[in-house]
């Protein structure tokens, strides 16, 4: 059973293939999930190849909406269950090092993901009790 802690390092790499599938990250993110999960075998990197390519092609397939949302959290929750896997499987000196490896392709695909932007105005808005009343829009950028 792993810990917390290595959960959450497969919850984040599940997370960030996902996210990296339509963005400048995906090369890099690619090769490093199927080096990771290949573990040295040519055959079984391609094939990791293979279902890394398949998942870009149905989320580029979902197109936007609620169903793209659900299908990105299948297969966010499908590969992280592929990371916890090989993460339970391996003595601890190899998965100190792959969780390394994988905190590393996390950090690069956010650092090479896009901001997301939006924009709140409450111009026309009155302020009581902590509340807003009123109506407008905001705007907030968040850089991950």
């Amino acid at each position: 059973m792993l810990v917390e802690g290595l959960i959450a390092v497969a919850g984040a790499g599940g997370a960030a293939i996902v996210q990296a599938a339509a963005t400048d990250a995906w090369a890099g993110m690619r090769s490093g999930v199927a080096r990771i999960l290949g573990r040295g075998d040519a055959g079984r990197e391609r094939a990791e190849l293979e279902r890394l390519d398949q998942t870009r092609a149905e989320l580029e397939s979902a197109g936007d909406g609620d169903g793209a949302e659900r299908l990105q959290t299948l297969l966010a929750t499908r590969w992280q269950t592929r990371l916890e896997v090989l993460l339970e499987q391996l003595p601890d000196v190899d998965r100190q090092q792959v969780v390394a490896e994988l905190q590393a392709l996390v950090a690069q695909a956010r650092s090479q993901a896009p901001a997301r932007s939006t924009h709140n105005d409450f111009g026309n808005a009155t302020f009581t009790d902590s509340q807003v009343l009123g109506s407008g829009t905001q705007n907030n950028t968040i850089n991950r």
